[in-house]
C-alpha cells in the first residue's frame, strides 16, 4: 500500500511541475509570424476595400494581360479576373479568380459585359485566397491551379504564385478599384 501512494504523489507531482513550467514554454515555441509592413499590397488593398467600398466587394471583374499561349505560339490568350471581399468573413476575405478566354475583339469589348466575358471562359485556371493582409503565402493563405483541363485543386505557394498573385493586384486590381 505505501508504494502505491508513493507513486500516485511523485505521478502527480511530476504532472504538476510539467504543466506549470511546461505549458509557458508551449506559448514560447509558437510561430511567430512577422509583422505587417506598411507598404503590404494586401494591407493596401484591404484598407481601401474597406473604406471606399464599406468592406464589401462581390462580382468585380477586370480584363487583365494578353499573353501568348505557350502550346500553340500563334495564338493570343487574354486573363480576365473576378474579385471578392468581404470583411466579415473570417476565413478568404480575398478571393482573386482567374480565367483564361481567346483575346477579345473590339466589338466583343462592346457587346458584351464583363461579366458575360468572364462567363465565357470555361473554368477558373487560378483562385488566390486571402485572408488577412501580408505578403501571399502566409498562415490562412490558399492557392487553386488547375492544368490540362482539370479542375481547381489545391497546390502549393511558390514564389511563381506570389508574383502572379502581386502582379494580378499592383497592374489591375487595385488601379481598376481606384478608378471606379
Amino acid at each position: 500500500m505505501r508504494t502505491g501512494r508513493l507513486s500516485f504523489f511523485l505521478i502527480t507531482a511530476f504532472c504538476a511541475i510539467l504543466l506549470t513550467l511546461g505549458l509557458p514554454l508551449l506559448h514560447l515555441a509558437k510561430e511567430k509570424t512577422p509583422p505587417v509592413r506598411a507598404d503590404d499590397l494586401t494591407l493596401r488593398l484591404f484598407q481601401l476595400l474597406d473604406t471606399s467600398y464599406a468592406g464589401k466587394l462581390s462580382e468585380f471583374y477586370v480584363l487583365a494581360d494578353v499573353y501568348t499561349d505557350p502550346k500553340t505560339p500563334d495564338k493570343e490568350l487574354q486573363h480576365i479576373l473576378k474579385a471578392e471581399y468581404d470583411k466579415e468573413r473570417v476565413f478568404g476575405r480575398f478571393r482573386l479568380y482567374v480565367r483564361n478566354l481567346d483575346k477579345l475583339t473590339a466589338t466583343q469589348l462592346k457587346d458584351y459585359n464583363l461579366k458575360q466575358i468572364y462567363e465565357f471562359g470555361d473554368q477558373d485556371v487560378e483562385k488566390f485566397t486571402k485572408t488577412d493582409p501580408g505578403s501571399f503565402g502566409r498562415a490562412g493563405d490558399l492557392y487553386s491551379h488547375s492544368s490540362a483541363n482539370r479542375p481547381l485543386a489545391t497546390a502549393p505557394i511558390t514564389d511563381e504564385a506570389r508574383k502572379e498573385y502581386e502582379t494580378y493586384i499592383t497592374q489591375w486590381i487595385l488601379p481598376a478599384l481606384e478608378k471606379k
